[in-house]
Formats: C-alpha cells, sequence, structure tokens
C-alpha cells in the first residue's frame, strides 16, 4: 500500500501542479472570475488531497488498521476525481449542472480523513 498511494499521490500532486500552471496561463484570458476561482479551488483540493494520498502510503505502514487506510486512500483518490475533476469541467465548459457531483467528491474527502483519524486511534 505504501508503494501505490504515494505513486497515486504523486501523480496527482504533478498534475494539481500542471492544472494550475494551465490555469493560470492558457485559461487566463478565457475564464471568468468566477469560473476562476472555481479553478483555482478545484487545483487547491487537488493539491492538498494529492499530499493526503502520500500520507496514507507512507503512514498506512505505521498502524494496525491498514485496511481503514486502504479504504481511506481510494475514497480520497475518488474524491480528487469527483470534487477536483467536476470542478475543472465544470470551470472550462460552464455546465452548472456539474455542480451536483461535486458534494460526492467533498463527502469522499470526508469519509477519508475519518478513516484515518479512526486507524490511528485504535
Amino acid at each position: 500500500m505504501l508503494k501505490l498511494f504515494t505513486v497515486l499521490g504523486s501523480i496527482n500532486a504533478f498534475l494539481a501542479v500542471a492544472l494550475g500552471a494551465f490555469g493560470a496561463h492558457a485559461l487566463k484570458d478565457v475564464l471568468t472570475d468566477q469560473y476562476e476561482s472555481i479553478w483555482n479551488t478545484a487545483v487547491q483540493y487537488h493539491m492538498m488531497h494529492a499530499v493526503g494520498l502520500i500520507l496514507i502510503g507512507v503512514l498506512s505502514e505505521k498502524v494496525a488498521g491498514q485496511g481503514m487506510m486502504q479504504w481511506a486512500g481510494w475514497l480520497m483518490f475518488a474524491g480528487i476525481i469527483f470534487f477536483s475533476g467536476s470542478l475543472y469541467v465544470l470551470s472550462v465548459t460552464q455546465i452548472s449542472k456539474l455542480g451536483a457531483i461535486t458534494p460526492i467528491g467533498g463527502i469522499g474527502f470526508l469519509a477519508a480523513w475519518l478513516l484515518v483519524i479512526i486507524a490511528f486511534i485504535k
């Protein structure tokens, strides 16, 4: 699990930096202030949870609740896809209905962090 989530986290950190730069340069004249703000929120949460995936990978070897840590990793990864992914697509398409997908990712993030807490308390 150490290698899997550390690699997934590192790939996502790379993507967050690349998408942040893309938004700042290629999309700066395309997006309105509102959608640029949404893009930036996507990048911010993407990076925070990419680091979270790396931490899960590293810390999973240190706790008894490895199964919970594995679930936490997958939920965090899904959270990135649903939360940040929906916001990226929303920003460039301006299809407001995509905002309905975003909370699914948020719930994934919350559940992942809760599982990390429980794994360490055990």
